[in-house]
Order: structure tokens, then C-alpha cells, then sequence
């Protein structure tokens, strides 16, 4: 089982919600430009003015994808690139030991203490 830090786990959740507030956006677009051509075929096919709506969007589209996902290959730059990288190394490896989760230090030392009192005898404390 692997073991993940409370800071990772915002930059993950953070990351979703970019991926699903692109997902919305994307769906958004779809469905909106979809309208559009329909109603321009169906008015006034001959001025094919749907096309200015789904240009400009669509670029506001592509900035939104690159701001989340990255350019594909060229992300590399990027100040999370390396970590995700290692982390993709690493999980193609099978892990050597499992790492148990980090006790804070006064309960760390309290196991130590019990753990050396048990090997006490009464003959230690004269």
C-alpha cells in the first residue's frame, strides 16, 4: 500500500478539479455550438455565421486544455514535469519494502519507551 502525504493529496484533488472544470467547459461547447450550427443551417444556410461563435470559443477552448493538461512533449518545463516522471518510474518498479506511515515524535517515543521497559528488570532500577 502506498502512502501519500496531505500535500499530495490537494495537488491531486486540485488537479481533478481542473480536468473537470475543462470537461465541463469542453461539454459546454458541444453542446452550445452544436445549437448554433443547427439554427444557422436552418435559418440561413447560406451565411454560414455559426462558424465566428465556434472559432473564438474554440480557441478559449485550446488555451483552457493547454492551461490544464499542457502541451503534450512540451510540458517538460513544467515545475511538477519531474516529479510526475519519477513518479511514473517508480510505479513501473515493484516496490523493495513497505514504507509504514510516520509517527509523530511524542508517539514514536512512547513506543520506544514501552518497548525498552519491557526488556527492563527490577534489577535496573537499584
Amino acid at each position: 500500500m502506498k502512502y501519500y502525504s496531505e500535500e499530495d493529496y490537494k495537488k491531486a484533488r486540485k488537479k481533478v478539479k481542473a480536468k473537470k472544470g475543462f470537461y465541463s467547459h469542453l461539454t459546454a461547447y458541444l453542446i452550445v455550438n452544436s445549437f448554433l450550427f443547427l439554427m444557422n443551417i436552418l435559418t440561413d444556410p447560406s451565411d454560414p455565421w455559426f462558424q465566428y461563435p465556434l472559432l473564438a470559443w474554440g480557441v478559449s477552448l485550446a488555451f483552457h486544455y493547454v492551461g490544464v493538461f499542457g502541451i503534450p512533449g512540451v510540458n517538460y518545463n513544467d515545475s511538477d514535469w519531474e516529479e510526475r516522471e519519477i513518479e511514473k518510474e517508480l510505479n513501473k518498479m515493484p516496490p523493495t519494502e513497505e514504507v509504514p506511515p510516520t509517527l509523530p515524535e511524542d508517539e514514536l517515543e512512547l513506543k520506544e519507551f514501552k518497548k525498552l521497559r519491557k526488556e527492563w528488570n527490577d534489577s535496573d532500577f537499584v
